[in-house]
């Protein structure tokens, strides 16, 4: 069995929301890793923000934001990648298992955060990683690895994904 999962679908699938009912699921003090939250007003999506299990935030990515930076509309704040992610993602013995949301676009644009999944792909920390459905640089990269299963979320199997993935790790 492989010992990292990465679920991959189009934008609005419901890949955040699978990792939150994963997370829900477990005990909070054995979790590494974060979930971004989209932030909106009046219906429009303005940005993003960064939640770390240990309960973290940073605001990441928003259209308000005037970074060279920048992914579609939104400026993006590397700087607050790096700083949130550093606790997040840190190996730590208590962590049974880390959930990252998402390896994308925007948090790829962070030097600090690739380096970090490297090197949690790399150990036996058990990881469930949510990843673009496109893009080139460590997104392919993380998909092409032979140490990843690679599962494809969609409309349709979204709402049973969360115990899959619980079966899954119970088979660990």
């Amino acid at each position: 069995m492989k010992p990292h999962l990465l679920l991959t679908a189009v934008p609005g699938a419901g890949k955040t929301t699978v990792i939150r009912r994963v997370a829900d699921s477990l005990p909070g003090d054995t979790l590494g890793g974060f979930y971004t939250e989209e932030m909106r007003t009046r219906g429009e999506r303005r940005g993003f923000r960064l939640i770390t299990f240990a309960g973290v935030q940073a605001i990441i990515a928003h259209v308000d934001f005037s970074k060279t930076d920048r992914v579609g509309k939104y400026g993006v704040d590397v700087s607050a990648i790096d700083r949130a992610l550093d606790a997040a993602l840190a190996e730590r013995r208590e962590v049974a298992l880390y959930l990252v949301d998402e390896i994308g676009k925007m948090e790829c644009l962070s030097e600090r955060f690739v380096a970090l999944m490297r090197r949690l792909l790399a150990s036996r920390a058990p990881l469930v990683a949510t990843v673009a459905k496109r893009g080139a640089g460590f997104i392919a990269e993380v998909k092409r690895r032979e140490d990843c299963e690679l599962w494809t979320l969609s409309r349709g199997n979204r709402d049973a994904m969360p115990q899959q993935i619980l079966a899954w790790l119970a088979r660990k």
